[in-house]
């Protein structure tokens, strides 16, 4: 799910508490976003299909939003610039529920920022655990991301041994791949994981028993 992070809901203004007097109050969050925030994050998700399976799912409220129309205006716009990948539009509520119901229908979504927190969690879930996934931060084409577990910290459980650090290490692939220029090194890393999931490793979150570092050491025997 790729999604844009510098807009939107969580950082539009106004973003008010109102007190109204006889203990009412009113809060208000802005939905803001510009042709130029959507166009760039539209377009990452289009350059990202054309190495994938060339689908992109375009994920909005323009039925109830503005700004949802605004984001669909532009996505068609942008997909005119990739007649070689598919574009569908979808509803966000809908993509979570389809999400569920059939998500190897997916392959590229690109959603906004309060749309993709949510669905981001829900796609992560998919594969059994949050801990199974990593994410990237991009930003403008040559400069480097930043690429974290999804989940983010845990502090709860800092220096248990609990942690899967699977998202971790699937973050190292997506920078070797998007970074780095290593699809080669990127691929020995994925090839690794999976063969460590395919011969039973598990951590916790999943199912099993291994600490923190014995899922780290299954996915180094291995590296090839």
């Amino acid at each position: 799910i790729v999604r844009e992070l510098t807009g939107g809901v969580y950082f539009g203004e106004p973003k008010t508490i109102t007190d109204l007097g006889n203990g009412q109050k009113r809060a208000v969050d802005t939905q803001v976003y510009e042709t130029y925030e959507i166009d760039r994050i539209v377009r990452v998700a289009f350059d990202l299909a054309r190495t994938r399976r060339k689908l992109v799912h375009s994920a909005d409220k323009k039925n109830v939003m503005k700004s949802g129309v605004l984001w669909d205006e532009v996505a068609h716009a942008v997909a005119k610039d990739y007649a070689d990948v598919r574009f569908e539009h979808i509803l966000a509520d809908n993509a979570a529920m389809q999400l569920v119901r059939n998500p190897k229908q997916f392959d590229v979504m690109v959603t906004d920022n309060l749309f993709g927190d949510v669905l981001s969690d829900e796609a992560a879930m998919l594969t059994g655990s949050l801990g199974m996934l990593p994410s990237a931060a991009l930003g403008d084409a040559g400069k480097p991301g930043l690429y974290e577990p999804v989940h983010g910290s845990a502090p709860d459980i800092a220096g248990k041994g609990y942690a899967n650090p699977l998202a971790g290490i699937l973050s190292l692939q997506m920078a070797l791949e998007w970074s780095l220029g290593r699809k080669d090194l990127a691929e020995r890393l994925w090839q690794a994981v999976t063969k460590a999931l395919a011969n039973g490793a598990r951590t916790r979150d999943i199912g099993g028993k291994m600490s923190t570092s014995e899922m780290g050491d299954a996915v180094i025997k291995y590296l090839a």
